[in-house]
């Protein structure tokens, strides 16, 4: 099942992969993205508040919000207003909307991912990874890891399941561009009824 979506990133590095992701998309999935594409209007050069109602009337149709992750991400203006703008539950005339599942699509850097992830060995002996939290908008990192009860890949290491431990999922570019059906329809998922299962971080700070 196709499902709408709306790619959150930082324009002046990011726009590439974005571009990427709308032709992953395909013909049948990419006629329900809702986001920005290279021919939509410049906005650098309006008004916060104009800027606020365009991205809301893209957002709130959405059921699926596809967030780059990129070097440089804490240091665009709208990100984490974007991320909590699709948690919201919001009342237009007779329609409510729900909150969004999120997905995390980390950027490669110059042919290489070190810059967000470390490599690791678990008790098992086996490859792990870790993430550099601290380049991150706290209302990301914090619902990244945050199934309740935690959905465990390996109780014993404590190791979560990489597609349901988190109700942001992060995932290399290139396994995204794979298969993105596969990552949005897993999104989509975890936000029914509201998330349940999750304990989310609704508000970003300011």
């Amino acid at each position: 099942m196709a499902h709408k979506t709306f790619i959150s990133y930082k324009f002046s590095e990011a726009t590439e992969l974005r571009d990427n992701i709308i032709t992953a998309l395909g013909k049948e999935y990419g006629k329900y993205y809702q986001g920005e594409t290279s021919d939509s209007p410049n906005l650098t050069d309006t008004s916060t508040e104009y800027i606020k109602k365009v991205l809301k009337d893209m957002i709130f149709n959405t059921t699926v919000t596809i967030v780059i992750i990129s070097p440089k991400i804490k240091e665009s203006k709208w990100i984490d207003w974007e991320i909590e703008y699709s948690l919201k539950k919001i009342k237009r005339d007779e329609k409510t909307s729900s909150i969004n599942g999120i997905i995390g699509v980390i950027k490669k850097e110059k042919n290489s991912y070190d810059w967000f992830i470390e490599e690791g060995t678990n008790i098992h002996g086996q490859s792990t990874i870790k993430y550099k939290m601290e380049k991150l908008y706290n209302i990301i990192s914090k619902n990244h890891f945050n199934s309740n009860p935690p959905k465990w890949h390996c109780s014993k290491c404590k190791t979560y399941d990489y597609l349901k431990g988190s109700y942001i999922t992060f995932v290399k570019e290139e396994e995204f561009l794979k298969n993105p059906q596969k990552y949005i329809e897993n999104a989509y998922n975890k936000s029914q009824d509201d998330g349940l299962g999750y304990e989310l971080t609704r508000k970003r700070d300011i």
